[in-house]
């Protein structure tokens, strides 16, 4: 069996899918590195606290998971390689980011359980992305 070098429509539909995603998570780090001081005075004392204690290279950790993310999204639209190395990257800031909010930060004690799915779906996604820009590089999709 040879390998197609024209990717099928699933391949379409799932990095655009993919990239939705991604802008949204986006959206999260944008609303959440600017968020207002009027915005912050909404939110109960305990959520507060997590903003504002919030250490810098948890930010900077999300900001490379989502950007990287989201730009390893437009190079598999472009079906290039450099998409594996970029999703790599951006599952390590994942990975990073989300110690800090499961296990150091009190985001579960402001949440409660219902707080780890979120962060259980970025994972997993994440590593997703890699496995599938690995496939479909090994079916000569990329170049």
């Amino acid at each position: 069996m040879t390998n197609s070098t024209k990717p099928t429509t699933a391949f379409w539909i799932i990095v655009i899918v993919a990239l939705i995603w991604n802008l949204m998570g986006v959206m999260a780090y944008i609303d959440q590195a600017y968020i207002t001081d009027e915005t912050l005075a909404t939110l109960p004392e305990a959520e507060r606290a997590l903003y504002v204690n919030l250490p810098a290279w948890v930010t900077a950790a999300f900001a490379i998971a989502v950007f990287g993310g989201a730009l390893g999204c437009i190079l598999l639209l472009l079906r290039k390689k450099l998409a594996i190395t970029v999703f790599i990257v951006s599952f390590i800031a994942i990975v990073v980011q989300m110690i800090y909010n499961l296990g150091i930060s009190a985001a579960m004690d402001v949440y409660g359980p219902g707080a780890a799915i979120m962060p259980v779906m970025v994972i997993a996604i994440g590593a997703f992305l890699i496995w599938y820009a690995k496939n479909v590089n090994a079916k000569g999709w990329l170049s």
